[in-house]
């Protein structure tokens, strides 16, 4: 008679719904979290300021220099000549707008000066020196 009720095993399922779902959570989780640091791209050593406020910029003109003195006006590399001119297009468009100059910490202050008089050959005073 125990050969009439055998049971019969039933075959293991890997369930993948909760795996899936789990796995968006993290990725959402992780997207959320993530902080997008463009100095940290751009290899950029940024100096500490025990003095400064927040560091809020809401413009749209953003002036990079690297430890080699390499620099980037709005995330693309430009040369010292023209500096003045992109600035001077800038300044006919909108002439209060503010300018961020992000320098490395070993960036030669010759470097930092001369984008800052540049700055202000055109017109343009709202000038901002980034820092951590």
């Amino acid at each position: 008679m125990s050969g009439f009720y055998q049971k019969r095993r039933k075959r293991p399922e890997l369930n993948l719904v909760p795996l899936i779902d789990v796995l968006v959570m993290l990725i959402f989780f992780a997207f959320v979290t993530m902080q997008f640091k463009s100095a940290a791209t751009l290899n950029i050593t940024l100096p500490k300021v025990e003095t400064a406020g927040k560091n809020e910029f809401r413009g749209s003109v953003t002036i990079t220099i690297n430890k080699e003195g390499g620099m980037t006006f709005n995330g693309k590399p430009v040369s010292d000549d023209q500096i003045l001119p992109l600035l001077s297009q800038v300044h006919n468009v909108d002439k209060d707008i503010p300018v961020l100059i992000k320098a490395d910490v070993t960036t030669q202050l010759g470097k930092v000066t001369y984008v800052w008089d540049a700055c202000r050959k055109n017109g343009m005073m709202k000038i901002s020196l980034q820092s951590q």
